[in-house]
């Protein structure tokens, strides 16, 4: 039997630079990101701004931090790849919990964000990008390749097969959310939509 390991104490810095992150992320959000300081931050923070500066040089790649690490709290890729023999059921749930940060409201906030603010601060759509849309897909390209090399999938172009499964299952949905259309998808029509996209992209890259 193997013994577990108690999980390792976080320190004083690991603690702050959450806090930083997690204000940031909620002013960004409300504010957008030329109306957000670093002076705010480090006062919601309750950090000093010295404390923000030593963790993130700057605001822009304080965004990104923030960016990634909300996009790593759903953990849409928490698998366990050793034991991944089930693709539509791993294809699945990566789909379920894609989709809920997509249409979260801190998602569709910055996505407003950067596009409101593209032509005063040309970089944040970048610095976007990269660290949320970017990361992911190349996240799902790994993914698509272990399909692929154990021979669950023949996926060539691993690139091209997560871009694919990520535009389809945004579907709908996230376009009713981020125009807040009056008729929203019910939980139900998603879970089958969901399951249909699944389906259908695997029947595209079966052998």
């Amino acid at each position: 039997m193997t013994k577990k390991v108690a999980p390792k104490a976080r320190g004083k810095s690991d603690i702050k630079r959450t806090q930083i992150l997690t204000a940031s992320t909620k002013l960004f959000t409300k504010h957008g990101y030329a109306a957000t300081s670093m002076d705010l931050i480090a006062k919601h923070a309750e950090v000093s701004k010295q404390t923000v500066y030593s963790h993130f040089g700057n605001k822009d790649e304080l965004f990104a931090a923030a960016i990634e690490q909300k996009c790593d709290s759903y953990q849409i890729l928490e698998f366990d790849f050793d034991n991944l023999n089930e693709p539509k059921k791993a294809l699945l749930t990566l789909a379920h919990r894609f989709l809920t940060m997509l249409i979260s409201k801190e998602a569709c906030a910055v996505h407003k964000i950067c596009a409101f603010e593209a032509v005063s601060h040309p970089t944040l759509s970048e610095l976007f990008y990269q660290a949320g849309p970017e990361k992911i897909t190349n996240e799902v390209a790994e993914l698509m390749r272990l399909f692929n090399e154990r021979k669950m999938l023949d996926i060539k172009n691993t690139h091209f097969a997560a871009l694919q499964f990520l535009n389809m299952i945004k579907g709908e949905v996230w376009m009713r959310v981020e125009f807040n259309t009056i008729h929203q998808v019910s939980q139900k029509e998603i879970d089958e939509y969901l399951l249909s996209s699944v389906e259908l992209f695997m029947r595209g890259y079966a052998f």
